[in-house]
């Protein structure tokens, strides 16, 4: 079992149409299937962390309906603590909005519902799962003062602070100054880095130590079938992905950054834990939903043995 992963996040019910193509503006085009599952960034890395056998503290809002009901229950499923996960009335529970296409690549909307109700001084009411934490997971689904409050908590308990800037926005350098693992994929790091290129291993290198200079103390690049890029202080490294078959890429990002978590949480080394998170990232890309794909240690781990 690892030392506690506290996430903080957003919960979402996601609302999923494959296509075979995006529509293009003011186009329509004919869906090949639908589906409703759990999802939001936040729970999608502690359903990561959880189904690999992390011990996951799950912090976050959602509504009083049928949607949290669902969220909630497939994290407990998956073996994480939801018991810091509260249920607001009045207020539905977020939502996302995803088209995927017949390459395995989507587009997503999300409506932040009972998300944009963890507001710092909500903190309050849970600062018991911070106690004895390894690592924090963070995103940019809930409010950002938020996030920020949450890596200074994390900071103050000794947890190592993994964040996901995703969607990407500004960034202070107060907050990026209390990360010790910022993981962008390549658009939200041009987005991040003063719209600076990403397109090849030596732009995001460059980008990365943008970011560095204005107080993170890692950049992980997350490079979609190119696997992940580790840019530090000493130097950087790459974890190249498998070559697999994508069916669905929703929540890949989040099978890398829950796996990257429980890594280090049981002690791995940050090179060990890149290759297991880009490895778990692997697993998730052949298989649709976003909770549905996410794998267990053994498939991870059959993966980055070279298994199928």
């Amino acid at each position: 079992m690892s030392a506690p992963i506290v996430v903080v996040g957003s919960l979402n019910v996601d609302l999923v149409v494959r296509a075979e193509r995006f529509p293009a503006p003011g186009a329509t085009v004919t869906g090949e299937g639908f589906a409703v599952v759990p999802g939001g960034k936040g729970a999608n890395q502690a359903c990561a962390a959880a189904r690999l056998g992390g011990d996951v503290r799950m912090v976050g809002c959602v509504g009083a309906d049928a949607h949290g009901t669902l969220v909630r229950r497939s994290l407990a499923e998956a073996g994480a603590d939801v018991a810091h996960v509260r249920a607001v009335r009045g207020t539905p529970t977020g939502v996302a909005l995803i088209t995927v296409d017949g390459a395995g690549e989507n587009t997503i909307v999300v409506v932040p519902g009972a998300n944009a109700r963890l507001t710092p001084d909500a903190l309050d009411e849970v600062a018991a799962a911070f106690d004895r934490a390894a690592v924090v997971l963070l995103q940019l689904e809930v409010p950002l003062p938020t996030v920020q409050e949450a890596a200074r908590r994390a900071r103050a308990a000794g947890a190592r602070v993994v964040l996901d800037p995703a969607p990407a926005r500004p960034l202070p350098d107060a907050l990026l100054a209390l990360v010790d693992y910022l993981t962008p994929n390549q658009t939200e790091l041009a987005a991040l880095a003063a719209g600076a290129g990403a397109r090849d291993a030596g732009e995001a290198t460059a980008a990365a130590r943008e970011l560095l200079g204005r107080g993170a103390r890692n950049v992980v690049v997350k490079r979609g079938e190119e696997g992940a890029l580790l840019v530090g202080a000493d130097g950087a490294c790459a974890w190249p992905a498998p070559r697999v078959r994508a069916v669905d890429a929703t929540a890949a990002g989040d099978a890398w950054n829950g796996a990257f978590a429980f890594a280090l949480a049981r002690g791995d080394s940050t090179d060990a834990a890149g290759r297991l998170a880009t490895a778990a990232a692997s697993v998730s890309v052949t298989r649709a939903g976003a909770q549905p794909s996410l794998p267990t240690l053994a498939e991870a781990e059959a993966r980055l043995k070279g298994g199928s």
